[in-house]
């Protein structure tokens, strides 16, 4: 077991409390006294020292930037291009942590395994090894007291959501505070997410455009995790590729987030750019399955029954969507708004055209739409989204940003129809 120390809790408390005080005392002077601060150059500075810290903070940051009116735009947008910057722990790491992992002639498993890190996450780093039967192989290994570092960033960004509520009652964070705690939690078990990767690899076991990697148990364990090695490049690599190649890249991401979702009731709870790689024939390789959001039919079939009720106007449908999901005491005002924030979010679904997946290719015109619909929340008392929106709306954000990034142009309704067309698979 990692060691929860009172020492490593109160050496992060200091780390994140001066991280995240910042922004805390920034929001509390604008609010309250009305104090001039540069945004633009506060959030790039707060980017800069987040991407430098390891452990869940940074993902915090980033689910923050989803939700509109939660922290200013300038913030919003900088974190959301948040990544990982953490320098990786050095070759004593690396040999303690495999020896206590595999024992201490770990080393003799492999033919070559590389001390030195090809690439350093928010909980772990990757190493690169060639197995004995000559397998090219991901080693991801966990970093140290991971478990002590999550209490003290989740009681951080549990005072920062309360400043904010206590001023912008538009969504009660409650239900939010509970799912990033559950869902970080399982990302510390590697085990688990070896079984979510094989969840996928039975969803696309025939899609040939879309690789899932193959696990390899008997050099894996909790805090370690060997997998296959994905020989891609990042996906912003093709930004410049012909449109045909971008539109084609779409239909794959499109189909990677969403089937697994409206099939089996999972979705891939961190759609970072980071997290898919792309190979020079246009083949989808994804990574990173330690969040993985697992839903029930009936919430599923809840998210269908509202697409049908804007696509053919049945108000009724809409509001039984809304209950089966457990919102309750809906008066007409909450839902009249909530039916305007759920257009916003299924007009590309509902429009059969080509088109982007937001015109303009800009996201402007729905944060200024977002945020007016949380101002009339607010004024109305507000609402608690059950916690099950949470990665679902984070991933939808998630890939809507980088198909604005691809400038690609698709018929996303006919997409949608014909994930529909298939049956429910859920076991």
């Amino acid at each position: 077991m990692d060691d929860p120390s009172l020492t490593t809790k109160l050496r992060r408390y200091w780390d994140v409390g001066t991280t995240v005080g910042g922004l805390a005392t920034r929001l509390v002077g604008q609010e309250y006294l009305g104090r001039a601060i540069d945004d633009q150059a506060y959030a790039k500075d707060l980017k800069a020292r987040l991407g430098t810290m390891k452990g869940p903070l940074m993902k915090a940051a980033q689910f923050l930037a989803t939700i509109p009116d939660a922290i200013p735009i300038e913030y919003a947008q900088k974190l959301w291009e948040l990544q990982s910057q953490a320098p990786a722990m050095g070759v004593p790491f690396v040999k303690r942590r495999m020896s206590s992992e595999l024992g201490p002639d770990w080393s003799q498993l492999f033919q070559s395994f590389d001390l030195k890190a090809c690439a350093a996450a928010s909980l772990g780093q990757v190493h690169q090894a060639i197995t004995q039967d000559g397998q090219k192989v991901a080693c991801k290994l966990q970093y140290p007291q991971m478990q002590a570092i999550i209490e003290t960033d989740l009681q951080q960004l549990k005072t920062l959501l309360g400043i904010y509520h206590s001023w912008h009652k538009a969504v009660d964070m409650t239900e939010v505070q509970t799912e990033i705690k559950d869902r970080l939690l399982e990302e510390l078990d590697y085990v688990h997410e070896a079984q979510q990767i094989q969840i996928y690899q039975k969803i696309f076991h025939q899609t040939e455009e879309i690789q899932i990697p193959k696990v390899y148990p008997s050099l894996s364990t909790s805090r370690l995790l060997t997998m296959s090695w994905m020989d891609g490049k990042p996906i912003l690599n093709y930004l410049d590729s012909s449109k045909d190649f971008r539109n084609s890249l779409a239909d794959r991401l499109f189909m990677a987030w969403y089937r697994p979702f409206y099939h089996h009731g999972v979705i891939h709870g961190d759609p970072h750019p980071g997290n898919y790689l792309v190979t020079t024939e246009g083949t989808l390789q994804l990574l990173d399955f330690g969040c993985v959001r697992h839903f029930s039919k009936s919430f599923v079939q809840g998210v269908v029954h509202l697409y049908h009720a804007f696509l053919h106007n049945r108000p009724k449908e809409a509001v039984s969507a809304y209950e089966s999901w457990g919102f309750q005491n809906l008066t007409n005002d909450l839902i009249e708004i909530m039916n305007d924030w759920a257009r916003l979010l299924y007009d590309p679904l509902l429009d059969d055209q080509v088109r982007p997946i937001q015109k303009n290719f800009s996201a402007a015109h729905g944060w200024q739409v977002a945020t007016a619909v949380y101002e009339k929340l607010r004024q109305r008392g507000g609402v608690r989204p059950p916690k099950e929106f949470v990665f679902m709306d984070r991933a939808a954000v998630g890939l809507g940003g980088v198909f604005m990034r691809l400038k690609v142009e698709r018929n996303w309704h006919r997409l949608f129809e014909e994930i529909l067309e298939n049956k429910f698979e859920f076991e």
